[in-house]
């Protein structure tokens, strides 16, 4: 479902707005300062925008959610996990997935063609957002996830509700040298020579480590095939950063 607030624009998840409490939007490209190539909510930082415009365009998101805080990850396309605490509010955090307990605190990702997760564990109040191009994927990022939430505070994968943002689509999801860069389990995937459905891949990936099918929600949409209102570094490398926040408030 899209909302729109003036010029800016962004998804919620069906699933999470049955928890009132739980804020959550994947941003659309439209209604920040950005221009050019990043016109106009760009949210990704070092990737060629001017900084204080991008800095103006969290802002814009954070009087949005009405958040004091939203801390994105510094990400590095690997698989760290960090636990946002009190105590690290403030630090950077290097890292493809962020998860707390903590109220008021939204937890963000950039992207542009990968998936942003967001994990909700509605039995110990927990949260989660991940981070997943094809180097996460290959390695599983979502199970490692479920895994550290199950350790660390005792989610159990049944309870979990996942939500899988806007991303490169099967059309669009060509890897010619697959065989060097996924996992094995990853290659009956491919839907045409080369390309892969990577939005069946996450699916099967979270229904495996226990995650009930009706607790998953995938966006579908393609950010290729969608110029006008998505980012897609495939499309065009010189591009914008989207960013899925999620939060509890308190």
């Amino acid at each position: 479902m899209a909302e729109t607030l003036e010029k800016l624009e962004w998804i919620e998840f069906d699933l999470l707005n049955s928890y009132p409490h739980v804020t959550q939007a994947m941003f659309l490209r439209h209604g920040g300062v950005s221009q050019g190539n990043f016109s106009s909510l760009n949210l990704g930082q070092e990737i060629g925008d001017d900084f204080e415009k991008v800095k103006m365009n969290r802002e814009i998101v954070r009087k949005n959610l009405n958040l004091p805080k939203i801390i994105y990850a510094q990400q590095t396309h690997g698989t760290n996990i960090c636990r946002i605490r009190q105590k690290n509010l403030n630090d950077t955090h290097s890292a493809d997935a962020l998860y707390t307990t903590e109220k008021n605190v939204g937890l963000a990702i950039t992207h542009a063609d990968c998936q942003a997760a967001i994990f909700y564990d509605p039995m110990h109040e927990a949260i989660a957002i991940a981070h997943a191009g094809w180097k996460g994927t290959s390695q599983n990022l979502f199970s490692q996830v479920i895994q550290t939430l199950h350790r660390e505070i005792g989610t159990q994968a049944h309870n979990l509700i996942v939500c899988i943002s806007p991303s490169l689509g099967p059309d669009h999801a060509e890897y010619k040298n697959y065989k060097q860069e996924f996992s094995h389990n990853m290659w009956s995937f491919q839907v045409k020579p080369n390309h892969f459905d990577f939005w069946a891949v996450s699916k099967k990936q979270l229904m495996d480590c226990g995650v009930n099918e009706k607790n998953i929600e995938l966006s579908q949409i393609c950010t290729h095939s969608n110029k006008d209102d998505y980012f897609s570094y495939r499309r065009e490398k010189d591009t914008g950063r989207h960013a899925t926040v999620v939060a509890l408030k308190g």
